[in-house]
């Protein structure tokens, strides 16, 4: 007999997915250069030239059965200490090793900080919009999504909203800052205000809601934005990491889970996190990824190109008459669709070869992504077909 929970997540595929295999059957027609694919959100400049050597140097001076053996459950001591003293050197935290745990990127990470501070039934709050991979994390946890509505005036949290959700059924927060999809980051004062009210709803309720923060596209922030490292101002917070996105790592999988080492449970949740992979299958990351990244762990791809691509597209926008918060980091811009119903909205764009992701599910209809994850020369090129397509399609705007 097949379970019918995943036969049923059949008929609810990603629909970014869905729209990256389309541009690549129509790239096979007319050439993907010509396609204008903004669906998926995979780095466009490659990985530090020392991450790979440091890579060549360990595959050469290394004892072969270290680097392909097994790593410990937990993730290499000396990995672990080397991510602890980065965060503490950057952030001003006080991590050991004991409080980190290596995982399969920000997705693994997700999935184990959830299984260790709720339990199947409990609740678990979101913020529209998010990314739609949350729902199937949250509830193969066993645990219930509760989504708080968007605050489409610049996608700050909406607070009235989040207060009415944040009964004692509520385990866990899952906050998303620099935001995917929207490019906006959380201002500090956004992050205290959260913070405080999860202090005060913990002590009524009597136990801690935990606070898990999901930063891959924490080192994407623009000139002259703020981006306040979350942990730092509450003490019940697991930080999900992911080098996918600062070091253009997304197939190695790799990542990690950073306990506040204020919570007196830090080294316990990490010891648990050992035994949660032994129920999902997660074992442990490549020795290899691990031993890597303690090479790089003060550096970043070239992260600049996405700057400059948001801000071509972001100033068009304007001109066209979109209504669109500026991204203070990311490489995704999040503008309202030149019509209520954004799916119709992206499929009429298909016919100008602009791929264009609706987001209904990422729970704000109505708005659309567009990852700018692409080369400046293609963004440039795609915007005569912008204009094409709003001139042609929506003539009084």
């Amino acid at each position: 007999m097949l379970n019918a929970s995943y036969k049923d997540m059949l008929s609810k595929k990603s629909v970014i997915r869905e729209l990256s295999e389309f541009a690549n059957k129509r790239g096979e027609e007319i050439g993907y250069e010509n396609v204008f694919d903004y669906s998926l959100g995979n780095p466009s400049v490659p990985a530090p030239e020392k991450f790979t050597k440091a890579l060549i140097n360990i595959l050469e001076t290394k004892d072969p059965m270290e680097i392909h053996g097994y790593s410990p459950s937990l993730g290499i001591p000396s990995v672990k200490e080397a991510v602890a003293e980065s965060l503490n050197e950057r952030f001003g935290m006080n991590y050991e090793g004991k409080h980190i745990f290596m995982t399969s990127a920000a997705a693994g990470a997700i999935a184990h900080a959830l299984r260790a501070v709720t339990e199947p039934g409990d609740e678990v709050i979101i913020f529209a919009p998010y990314f739609p991979e949350y729902i199937p994390y949250i509830t193969g946890a066993g645990c219930k999504v509760r989504v708080v509505p968007a605050n489409t005036e610049d996608f700050q949290i909406n607070f009235e909203e989040f207060e009415k959700l944040l009964t004692p059924s509520v385990k866990a927060v899952l906050v998303n800052t620099p935001n995917n999809p929207t490019g906006v980051v959380y201002s500090t004062a956004t992050i205290k205000k959260l913070s405080s009210l999860l202090k005060e709803k913990s002590h009524e309720f009597g136990f801690n809601i935990y606070l898990i923060s999901d930063e891959p596209y924490r080192e994407i922030v623009f000139g002259g934005v703020e981006s306040p490292y979350v942990s730092a101002y509450y003490d019940y917070s697991i930080s999900c990491y992911s080098y996918s996105k600062s070091l253009s790592l997304p197939g190695e999988r790799i990542g990690y889970i950073a306990v506040n080492p204020a919570n007196p449970d830090a080294a316990t949740i990490v010891n648990m996190c050992g035994q949660i992979s032994r129920g999902t299958g997660h074992n442990c990351p490549s020795s290899l990824m691990q031993y890597g990244i303690t090479e790089v762990l003060y550096e970043t791809s070239d992260l600049s190109v996405y700057e400059k691509n948001m801000n071509i597209l972001y100033d068009e926008l304007v001109r066209l008459g979109f209504t669109v918060v500026k991204p203070g980091g990311t490489f995704y811009i999040f503008p309202k669709a030149l019509e209520d119903d954004a799916v119709a909205f992206c499929k009429k764009a298909l016919k100008y070869d602009l791929v264009l992701v609706p987001a209904d599910s990422f729970a704000c209809p109505g708005y659309f992504r567009m990852a700018y994850c692409i080369d400046t020369e293609k963004v440039e090129r795609s915007i005569e077909a912008l204009r094409t397509f709003v001139k042609s399609e929506y003539p009084a705007k």
